[in-house]
């Protein structure tokens, strides 16, 4: 299959920056398997099916076609190692963003040997999916953060 990489999240909701990072990602491997996880120590927000099925409509109508979406109860790596990923796919914001995920990542190499790469999040950086959450509790217009696909079900 050549290089895949595993592009983990929650993807509560899936966000433009989300989409960036698998946009940069689907140029640099052969295959782009984004899996949505289960985050024991969150809950989620919004139903991780219809989210599939939302993200699912942005893949296709960016015309992302080495990129699939899954979703997943186990461990990241395993995951990954279950799909043939020889990389996990990080997005990056800032630098608090990389101090949390290199450690992660040095965990995951350890039990895994899979190596992770961090993709920047450029002009989308200040964007998360908490911040997104807050604006809409407040009755804010975020759709020149969502997806239209994405937008439609939340």
């Amino acid at each position: 299959m050549g290089k895949v990489g595993f592009y983990a999240g929650s993807f509560d909701p899936f966000t433009n920056g989300h989409l960036h990072v698998i946009e940069v990602s689907s140029k640099i491997f052969d295959k782009v398997i984004v899996g949505i996880g289960v985050n024991i120590l969150k809950a989620r927000r919004f139903d991780q099916n219809k989210m599939k099925e939302a993200m699912e409509k942005v893949i296709k109508a960016n015309n992302l076609d080495n990129v699939e979406v899954i979703t997943y109860d186990n461990l990241t790596v395993d995951s990954a190692k279950e799909h043939g990923a020889n990389y996990l796919i990080r997005g990056i914001r800032n630098g608090m963003d990389y101090d949390y995920e290199e450690n992660i990542a040095l965990i995951n190499e350890e039990i895994s040997g899979i190596d992770t790469i961090y993709v920047r999040a450029g002009r989308l950086g200040a964007l998360s999916s908490s911040m997104v959450m807050e604006l809409l509790q407040c009755g804010k217009d975020v759709s020149k953060f969502l997806p239209k696909e994405i937008l439609e079900i939340i």
